[in-house]
C-alpha cells in the first residue's frame, strides 16, 4: 500500500538524497586520512554528519581546524562524476518554490560547489557553516522550517542516514527515509522509499500530499 504525508513543507537532505556524491566523498577522505594518518572505519559517505564533527572526534584539538580546511578543500576541488538521482528533479519540479528546502551536513563552500555541478536551486538552503549544532542534532532542520516560515512539526524530512533522520525526528518532523547509504530497516524513519523515483507530491491548498508509491515485488 502507498504511504502518505500530509504536510506543508518538505525538507530535503542533499548528499544520498538528492545528488550522488559518493565517489567524489571516498576519493576526498581517502587522501586525507593518508594525509593525517588517521582511519575513519567507516565510510564518510554514510554517516550523514558535518566534517568538522568528524575531523574533531579523530585528530588533536591543535590540528582539527587546519584538518577540517584541508577535507573541505579537497572535497570542494573534486565534483566529478556527481550525478542528481534518480526522480529528483520531477519531485522538485512539483514542489512550490516556497514549500521547500535543503539542509545539508556540508559547509557552505562545499553545498555551493556541489550545488552549482548539478544545477539544483534550493530556495532555501541550510549548510553545516549556519548552525552550531549539525545533525543528528534537530537544529539544520528547525532553521531550514524557520526560513521557510513553517512549524517544524508540518514538515517531512527526507534523509538517507540514521543522523539525518535522527535529527528530523528530533526537530519534531516526519520523516522519510531513501536508499543508499544505510538499509531501510536501520534508518528509523517513518517510511522508506528506493529512491525519490518513488515519490510524487500533490499541492492541495497549503498543504502537500506527498505520497510514497510501494516497492514492486
Amino acid at each position: 500500500m502507498p504511504v502518505e504525508f500530509v504536510v506543508r513543507a518538505v525538507l530535503f537532505d542533499m548528499d544520498g538524497t538528492l545528488i550522488d556524491s559518493t565517489p567524489a566523498v571516498d576519493r576526498a577522505w581517502a587522501t586525507w586520512e593518508e594525509r593525517w594518518g588517521v582511519r575513519l572505519g567507516v565510510r564518510a559517505s554514510a554517516l550523514g554528519r558535518p566534517a568538522r564533527d568528524i575531523v574533531a572526534e579523530r585528530v588533536p584539538a591543535a590540528d582539527a581546524e587546519a584538518a577540517f580546511r584541508d577535507i573541505e578543500r579537497l572535497e570542494v576541488a573534486d565534483t566529478e562524476g556527481i550525478e542528481v538521482l534518480p526522480g529528483v528533479r520531477d519531485l522538485l519540479a512539483a514542489l512550490p518554490a516556497d514549500r521547500w528546502a535543503v539542509a545539508t551536513s556540508c559547509s557552505a563552500p562545499l553545498a555551493a560547489a556541489r550545488l552549482a555541478a548539478t544545477a539544483i536551486e534550493p530556495p532555501v538552503l541550510v549548510t553545516a557553516s549556519d548552525t552550531a549544532l549539525g545533525k543528528p542534532n534537530p537544529d539544520p532542520y528547525v532553521e531550514a522550517a524557520r526560513r521557510l516560515g513553517v512549524p517544524a512539526s508540518e514538515c517531512l524530512v527526507v534523509e538517507d542516514a540514521v543522523a539525518g533522520v535522527t535529527a528530523g525526528r528530533a526537530a519534531g518532523c516526519a520523516t522519510l527515509g531513501v536508499l543508499g547509504s544505510v538499509p531501510g530497516d536501520a534508518l528509523g524513519a517513518d517510511a522508506v522509499a528506493h529512491d525519490l523515483a518513488a515519490v510524487s507530491v500533490r499541492v492541495e491548498g497549503a498543504l502537500l500530499r506527498v505520497t510514497v508509491a510501494p516497492r514492486p515485488a
